[in-house]
């Protein structure tokens, strides 16, 4: 059976897909696209987010910057229309370190933001003369401040954020960050795509007909078989599994997975305060332990690892609505490159090293160390470039292009990238920022050269 004139088939109905399907459909007005995968929408990696979103993006230009505002325009948008049922806030991610050759660090990373376009930076150190700080509002983005306040007085981070560690040196608020229901978010496109003649396959695809050089048929295996679908534009959307479809057109990306994990803590005692915002601890640390504890550690070689240095970046949020006590807690604290498999494997010492690295941002924590309350740990694939830049545009077979390399920030990225995509497709303009993201960025010599000087990624 075959489906001849299917104008694009998407393979990967995640949060790519779904936006790229959105786009297509709903905005440039494409007809006759079918979007393909064999498990239900989002339930791959989408679902498996910590669901946040930021315009806060270091590197070498203000691509992933621009990238990110577009996107964040698009959620305001669509939060707005279809009335607020993306629960979008505005509370803002909040870098914290202690550690004093850190601090101008944040400071020149604050400056630096602002330049490229993250919007204006008010500086906090305790004089008269000091802007104003206007705290986040819990539950909406609407009339919000946006750029960023940096704390340079350990007083004034002890009055606004009393949790975290006393020894907190500097702070800085990012204000255009906070996070959003992506299940909605996801939802509110498909429907929209659906209503406008998108078809959603349950298969896999198992084979893409590039005769001539071209994209001509894609090959879906499904519970009856199998199917041909007849179509000039095909679409790897694929997520953790990209690489194994790149494959199908012959193509190796240079792209890589690493396993992050996020913990779900009943947080009874309500020691992180109901309306913080993402709070991310910069500083490396040895974990806690006693002296008793390091010893026994110590003494064997499979528990001996836990006595080293591990990296900073630990990172807590609150989760759900009035009435709630989750709190998410992440570290990404061993990054190995890992063949992506699911169901995923989990890392049994996850909950305490994240548990044990949290109580130095939030000391109050500790109470949970001798017996932790109920839990949950779940996760996913951060698929990425070395660059932690996304893959947005064509390939080099002809009517072939890819969504991909997402690496964690998928949600926050795909109205954007999916809008991206649909330009690319249909011959649209395309944005200034839209070369950052090809594929063929590799093949630029100055790149490559960037990238041998490339600092932060950004990665979380």
């Amino acid at each position: 059976m075959s489906h001849p004139n299917s104008e694009v088939v998407i393979c990967g109905a995640g949060i790519a897909g779904i936006a790229a399907a959105y786009h297509l459909a709903v905005k440039q007005g494409v007809r006759n696209v079918v979007l393909v995968d064999e498990r239900a929408p989002m339930t791959l990696t989408s679902d498996k987010s910590t669901e946040a979103y930021r315009n806060w993006w270091p590197g070498p230009d203000d691509a992933m910057l621009r990238l990110m505002n577009r996107s964040i325009d698009l959620l305001e948008a669509l939060d707005a229309e279809t009335n607020h049922r993306l629960r979008l806030n505005r509370r803002g991610y909040l870098y914290v370190t202690g550690d004093p050759a850190h601090v101008p660090v944040l400071v020149e990373s604050a400056k630096r933001a602002a330049q490229m376009g993250a919007g204006a930076l008010r500086v906090h150190a305790g004089s008269a003369h000091d802007p104003a700080y206007i705290p986040g509002n819990a539950e909406d983005w609407r009339d919000q401040p946006d750029g960023a306040d940096l704390f340079l007085d350990p007083a004034l981070i002890r009055c606004h954020f009393p949790y975290l560690n006393p020894e907190s040196l500097a702070a800085l608020h990012a204000r255009r960050c906070g996070w959003f229901s992506g299940q909605q978010l996801g939802m509110v496109m498909l429907e929209q795509a659906r209503a406008h003649d998108v078809r959603l396959l349950s298969g896999r695809v198992e084979a893409v007909n590039t005769t001539g050089g071209r994209v001509r048929a894609v090959r879906v295996a499904t519970s009856g078989g199998g199917e041909w679908i007849a179509t000039d534009r095909f679409v790897n959307a694929a997520g953790p599994l990209v690489n194994d479809v790149g494959r199908l057109l012959d193509i190796d990306l240079p792209t890589f997975s690493e396993l992050h994990l996020k913990l779900a803590l009943e947080d009874r005692l309500g020691v992180i305060p109901r309306d913080a915002p993402l709070v991310i601890w910069e500083d490396a640390q040895h974990l806690p332990w006693s002296a008793e504890e390091r010893a026994a550690l110590a003494d064997s070689a499979e528990t001996r690892h836990l006595l080293e240095l591990f990296p900073g970046g630990v990172h807590f949020r609150p989760e759900g609505g009035h009435g709630a006590q989750t709190v998410l807690l992440l570290w990404a604290y061993h990054l190995t490159p890992v063949t992506p498999t699911f169901p995923i494997p989990i890392d049994v010492e996850f909950p305490e090293i994240v548990l044990r690295g949290m109580t130095t941002l939030a000391p109050g924590l500790v109470a949970y160390l001798q017996k932790l309350p109920k839990s949950y740990v779940d996760g996913g694939y951060y698929t990425k470039t070395q660059e932690n830049r996304p893959l947005i545009g064509p390939l080099p077979v002809e009517g072939a292009y890819i969504f991909a390399a997402l690496s964690g920030y998928g949600l926050m990225a795909a109205c954007a990238g999916g809008e991206l995509l649909a330009a690319h497709i249909t011959g649209s303009a395309l944005p200034d920022y839209a070369p950052a993201f090809l594929l063929s960025r590799y093949d630029d010599p100055c790149y490559r050269q960037m990238l041998a000087e490339w600092g932060s990624t950004g990665q979380l």
